[in-house]
């Protein structure tokens, strides 16, 4: 007989394999991923014992779970040393989701340049090492962290504002991180961009999102304040989409969990903007019961993806 939970259908059989779970987090996420609570009942639902920790838990026994699922470990950026050391310690025990060496990858936005190389339209975007001297990109630009998380340590410049961006960018390479300098394309103010979520390689859903990025003032918070819809992306929002999942396919096999952001470019082309595969918000809010079903599914598939 097949077993099933009562309330979203999601077969047990799989599920049963992964009897222990930790969703991982940090003290300063607590009580604001919006999408723990559904996915961490829907999961319990499916009969796996789900387990909230904080990655810098000290008297965690990782090797007691079956899987470990990275969510919201938000202050990874600016503890990095100690977060690169956790995956490290974690991927030796257990089984992590998503990979250590995918997330190692996805930490660092330079898989941008590997992304264009393997023919997907991204953003354009200049790199700034350590050492090196910013050369600015006519018009209003985006100032971000190579390595950050959510929108901390971003702002946006107009052309009037050159001494203001050239000091946010020595400032972060100051403290030895390397830096985007992007342009601020004239379609972000009127359309937003578009996260579309995957699960176990599967699109699942989109959500249209506003960020509020301040002019010439640097984000201290996690999170610029923002404003989400639900979003059906077009055939070619999702095939740049699809594009990039298949990079990341190729390279490090099928991610648990994967968001990629899009926006249009000046041409009105959709372009990827960032490739979240370590802590991603879900927007499990702004899709339908489909969404959690898939995340469960994904986050108890048996062997490796």
């Amino acid at each position: 007989m097949q077993r099933r939970s009562g309330r979203r259908g999601v077969d047990l059989r799989q599920a049963a394999m992964i009897q222990r779970l930790a969703w991982v987090t940090t003290a300063s996420a607590r009580g604001t991923d919006d999408d723990e609570p559904p996915a961490v009942e829907a999961l319990r639902s499916a009969g796996v014992t789900v387990e909230v920790v904080d990655w810098d838990d000290r008297t965690a026994d990782w090797a007691s779970y079956d899987r470990v699922l990275l969510r919201s470990a938000w202050d990874y950026a600016e503890r990095l040393g100690e977060f690169l050391a956790w995956l490290a310690t974690v991927d030796r025990v257990t089984d992590l989701r998503n990979p250590a060496q995918m997330v190692r990858w996805s930490l660092d936005k330079h898989y941008l340049a590997e992304l264009a190389a393997a023919g997907v339209p991204v953003t354009p975007t200049m790199f700034v090492e350590p050492g090196a001297q910013p050369v600015l990109p006519d018009g209003e630009v985006v100032v971000k962290p190579a390595v950050g998380a959510g929108s901390r340590d971003a702002a946006s410049y107009g052309p009037e504002q050159r001494d203001q961006a050239r000091a946010h960018v020595h400032r972060l390479l100051a403290q030895d991180r390397s830096v985007l300098v992007q342009p601020l394309l004239a379609s972000v103010a009127v359309d937003g961009e578009w996260p579309l979520l995957f699960f176990g390689g599967r699109y699942s859903h989109a959500a249209s999102k506003r960020v509020a990025l301040p002019r010439a003032g640097v984000i201290d918070e996690l999170f610029a304040p923002e404003t989400l819809a639900e979003h059906q992306p077009d055939q070619t929002q999702l095939e740049v989409a699809h594009a990039a999942m298949e990079v990341v396919a190729s390279r490090f096999g099928t991610p648990t969990y994967a968001r990629v952001d899009l926006v249009h470019d000046d041409e009105g082309s959709p372009v990827v903007l960032e490739l979240e595969l370590v802590e991603p918000s879900l927007f499990l809010a702004q899709a339908g019961p489909r969404a959690v079903d898939l995340l469960v599914e994904a986050a108890t598939a048996d062997g490796a993806e």
